[in-house]
């Protein structure tokens, strides 16, 4: 196998424009997705370094490599964050390395504040990319004054290579609040959890998070909900959301650490780390989400975007889709074996998938890019 680690843009466009087959692209090697039949590995890490940060304009470029623990301290440093709140793949996959900008842009990975704030992809202001014949392209600008062509940025976010290889992204980033809160829910059944959450996200209280385990850190259900801005009005709107749910078991808890560690625990769904058997993610309606979830009957069950999105373990070689039959949604096989019979990614309406595959050849009309991976 052999593993290219271009250290510039202009050294990854050579390195694409002179390839004679396949290329398994890869970011920081994290989360490995699907099966791509190539014998040569293109790492994008050496593609490192923050290009522009200008915090008062709330605006970052960085090279695609960059590790996303570099973005996040140097942002943390100015009090601002990625408002998507970037999923840590390693403890659900079992990997080690460094999650790039690169990758959670290429997968479009969004964590628990996506209800709020929106996805990853709602953040690129612009990209510069590489496409499938070597051609250096660039779409969107790099501060939000000067932004344009914005849907072909966010169609290379979740694109996953497929279409070009990133080296540079522009990203809107966001203050860090004062405080925040969550309010927890105890014993609630999958309906109930998901009525709560659906009651919460439909007040005027401004939820952050909504998520629901029917097993938690203690082994037993709980809700939870999150609030973040001034401490005043965080405070009003937390007494608020326990009094709307005044007939159930509701706390509320405020200990900074505590709240980083649970809600780390639901973005990272540290529930399935270490356990064996195949990890799925089901993105459905949220009041289908109850009967999606008895349907699986899956070992272990994490709800999140307030129900909307399944996190679902279930044992080895085990078809969700065939548990799941029709629904209106998509189920992701994220952890588990290679299997022909059973691809990584839901299978597209015909009509998408026409237009999927005219993408795809019209900017790597060769089929070089992580080929097999979207199919």
């Amino acid at each position: 196998m052999t593993i290219l680690t271009p250290k510039t843009e202009a050294e990854l466009a050579e390195v694409i424009a002179g390839t004679q087959g396949p290329i398994c692209v890869r970011g920081g090697g994290t989360r490995p997705g699907g099966h791509v039949e190539a014998e040569t590995v293109l790492q994008t890490a050496a593609l490192s370094g923050i290009t522009l940060y200008e915090p008062g304009a709330l605006t970052l470029v960085v090279q695609a490599g960059t590790p996303l623990q570099d973005i996040e301290k140097q942002l943390t440093d100015e009090k601002q964050r990625l408002a998507f709140e970037p999923i840590d793949y390693r403890g659900l996959m079992g990997t080690s390395g460094q999650s790039t900008i690169g990758g959670v842009m290429a997968t479009n990975t969004s964590g628990p504040r996506r209800i709020q704030a929106g996805a990853a992809r709602d953040f690129a202001l612009g990209v510069r990319f590489v496409d499938g014949t070597g051609t250096v392209l660039k779409n969107g600008g790099r501060v939000m004054k000067n932004v344009t062509g914005y849907d072909l940025v966010k169609l290379l976010c979740g694109s996953w290579g497929t279409l070009g290889v990133l080296s540079e992204v522009s990203l809107k980033v966001q203050p860090i609040p004062d405080t925040s809160a969550c309010i927890l829910i105890n014993g609630l059944t999958n309906q109930q959890a998901v009525d709560a959450m659906s009651k919460a996200l439909g007040s005027p209280f401004e939820v952050t998070g909504a998520a629901h385990a029917p097993e938690g850190v203690d082994g037993h259900p709980v809700t939870m909900l999150r609030i973040e801005g001034f401490e005043k009005s965080v405070s009003y709107r937390a007494a608020q959301l326990k009094d709307l749910f005044g007939a159930y078991d509701v706390s509320i808890e405020t200990t900074p650490e505590k709240l980083s560690a649970g809600w780390k625990w639901v973005r990272d769904v540290e529930l399935m780390h270490g356990l064996s058997g195949d990890v799925w993610r089901i993105s459905c309606k949220p009041s289908d989400g109850p009967e999606l979830a008895a349907r699986l009957k899956a070992d272990k069950t994490l709800f999140d975007w307030g129900g909307g999105l399944i996190w679902a373990l279930l044992p080895e070689r085990t078809d969700a889709r065939a548990r799941l039959g029709e629904f209106a949604g998509h189920a992701t096989r994220v952890r588990g074996a290679p299997l022909t019979n059973i691809p990584m990614f839901h299978p597209e309406p015909a009509a998408l998938a026409t237009l999927s595959k005219s993408l795809r050849l019209k900017f790597d009309p060769h089929g070089y890019l992580n080929p097999g991976i979207m199919d």
